[in-house]
């Protein structure tokens, strides 16, 4: 768990990114040299703009160090999330960013371990892969089974592949935002 202070320094750090490409001023966003954020972890950082998603991209596996995930992740949700034109300045003011520090991912080895909420979820078969925040199934008001079913259609397959041989992994997330 991330203080308060490594959370919201995080924060900082997501929106002087996508203010930075932007051409804003930046120096209003004090970032801290915490040394934890040196440990390599997955994270996702996802804009809402008045309560609706934005942009969502982050990195399921921990290839660089939350710092360098940060950075890179914010920037891409604003201009790379392919579901969403680029993020203009007259958006900026408007965004509300959202991060979440992934834990290590664990095979899921029955529905029995999923915790709604709590979990995030990844289905793979084949090529296809899958991944869903814990934060999603809260939102969308669903159980376990329709989280399955929706984490296998964000993998491109269909909603009963948990059931015929895909594989299905866990994590959970410490996940905060500006709101906060």
């Amino acid at each position: 768990m991330l203080s308060s202070i490594q959370k919201k320094s995080l924060c900082q750090m997501a929106r002087k990114s996508i203010a930075s490409e932007l051409d804003l001023p930046v120096d209003k966003y004090v970032v801290s040299d915490d040394p934890l954020f040196k440990e390599k972890r997955g994270a996702f950082v996802t804009l809402h703009k008045q309560g609706r998603l934005r942009g969502c991209i982050g990195y399921i596996e921990a290839v660089k160090s939350i710092r360098e995930t940060i950075d890179e992740m914010a920037k891409s949700a604003a201009f790379s999330d392919p579901r969403f034109p680029p993020v203009t300045r007259d958006e900026f003011d408007y965004l509300d960013i959202e991060i979440s520090i992934l834990s290590p991912i664990t095979e899921l080895v029955s529905i029995e371990e999923l915790e709604v909420g709590k979990h995030g979820l990844i289905i793979t078969k084949g090529y296809n892969r899958g991944l869903l925040l814990p934060q999603v199934a809260t939102e969308q008001g669903w159980d376990k089974i329709t989280f399955l079913e929706h984490t296998c259609s964000k993998a491109g397959l269909n909603p009963d592949a948990w059931k015929k041989g895909a594989k299905i992994e866990k994590f959970s997330a410490d996940v905060f935002g500006e709101k906060e």
